[in-house]
């Protein structure tokens, strides 16, 4: 069973998204006052006296709006009418109501679903009245707040959890495996997700740049639960002009920071950049699991040798993460996109993997063999066992005599003899040095 979906909408500007940061206690929407901010569904998990939801925040509605965009977030409101439980619709209770709110409350009477009229940035008595007006938009539920200094927030979320269905599901997602993907804007990232999801989650178009925020999507696989979690694509710092856009950088990094695995999206037509190398370079220092994916093979000319010559071109550019397998796919046509879950569920398991001392061991014991530890200045490095201490990321604490002795490539030459034995792929190991008696 689901958790219960809380849409937040309205007209722009009226707070949607500081009500959705106040909500989930962090502020994870951009709340400017720019219209169009907040243009996809926006998905996080909430919590109330220990009763779990997922809170949507969606673009402002603007009825008449030729722009583009506008019509495109009407079609994600609709979306996240059709998803949810119960409906915020946030109105502004300084300005009273509009043209466009009237619509707009005409459109959610008829979706016949739990609606609560939100009368937002009521943060003195002067302003208290303001709220018998908005009776007549027929909606008879009415709480008055102020987002901003998250006055009523309390009776609002009493009343959200109250009409929670009693025989839905609310435990946290804390368990669930997170999968970012992650790569520069345009590449195909926002196409692949709609792709697995089977319906148009993300807007997506041909501008650069459309996802701004971090937007989480469950998704299920050979029976197991997985949130995917689309990121604004990261520029070169010199392109980021918007004050928006500064956000969805640290939105991306934010994302990988709480993901499990990364699939770094790469356009085929144009190999690999400077900004892939950042990304995919911030993954590993992360100790994330990490997946490689070329979107728009099929855009490429091709001989025997192109296969063989890109992922030469990326080992060469992205060495430090060669234990990172390849997928070559094409969204647009859905060659290979099922095999990258395939992959996913692999290195999952990869990353959950545990080895036990003994045979860490007779693994080290016979490396030592082979290729004796270095020297210094007379002095020899002398490995006294390994151990591994914890997953995802696979973390092991060598114990020597003399930390100092110990060169980084002997370190790199324990992690290949460990790789060789078991499957890592897709997975950093984390290794760590202690002498004995530390």
């Amino acid at each position: 069973m689901k958790k219960p979906i809380v849409a937040i909408v309205g007209r722009p500007n009226v707070g949607k998204s500081t009500l959705f940061n106040r909500i989930v206690g962090k502020r994870v929407a951009i709340t400017q006052d720019d219209p169009g901010v907040t243009r996809d569904r926006l998905y996080q998990e909430a919590e109330w006296q220990n009763r779990y939801f997922s809170l949507v925040d969606t673009g402002g509605i603007e009825i008449d709006a030729k722009e583009r965009f506008s019509k495109e977030i009407i079609n994600q409101v609709e979306l996240a009418i059709d998803t949810a439980e119960i409906i915020l619709f946030v109105v502004d209770g300084r300005t009273g109501i509009t043209p466009d709110d009237r619509e707009i409350a005409n459109l959610l009477r008829k979706s016949k679903k739990e609606i609560i009229l939100v009368v937002n940035k009521i943060d003195n008595k002067k302003f208290e009245d303001n709220i018998y007006e908005f009776y007549e938009l027929g909606i008879e539920n009415i709480k008055s707040i102020s987002a901003e200094n998250s006055m009523g927030l309390g009776d609002l979320l009493d009343d959200i959890v109250e009409k929670f269905p009693v025989d839905l599901d609310v435990e946290s997602d804390e368990d669930i495996t997170k999968v970012a993907i992650i790569g520069k804007p345009n590449v195909g990232k926002s196409s692949l997700i709609n792709r697995l999801l089977g319906e148009e989650r993300m807007i997506v178009t041909d501008i650069a740049g459309t996802t701004r925020d971090s937007i989480d999507s469950k998704f299920k696989y050979n029976g197991e639960d997985y949130i995917l979690v689309d990121t604004a694509g990261l520029r070169r710092k010199r392109a980021i002009n918007e004050e928006v856009e500064r956000f969805s950088v640290v939105r991306t990094l934010d994302a990988i920071d709480k993901s499990d695995i990364c699939v770094l999206m790469i356009d085929a037509k144009e190999g690999v950049t400077e900004q892939d190398s950042k990304i995919i370079g911030y993954a590993h220092d992360q100790g994330k699991a990490m997946i490689i994916s070329v979107n728009k093979w099929d855009l490429v000319e091709k001989d025997n040798k192109s296969y063989t010559n890109f992922e030469r071109e990326i080992r060469n550019k992205l060495g430090f993460i060669n234990y990172v397998p390849i997928i070559f796919m094409s969204v647009k046509n859905n060659l290979r996109v099922y095999k990258l879950f395939e992959l996913i569920e692999q290195i999952n398991n990869n990353y959950s993997m545990r080895i036990s001392t003994g045979i860490l061991n007779d693994i080290i014991n016979d490396a030592i063999l082979h290729n004796p530890p270095p020297t210094d200045k007379g002095e020899r490095l002398k490995i006294f066992y390994i151990t591994q201490v914890a997953v995802r990321p696979p973390k092991f604490i060598i114990y020597v005599n003399k930390s100092s002795l110990m060169h980084f490539s002997y370190i790199r030459y324990i992690e290949n003899q460990i790789r060789e034995n078991f499957h890592f792929t897709g997975v950093p190991l984390i290794f760590e040095l202690r002498e004995r008696g530390d």
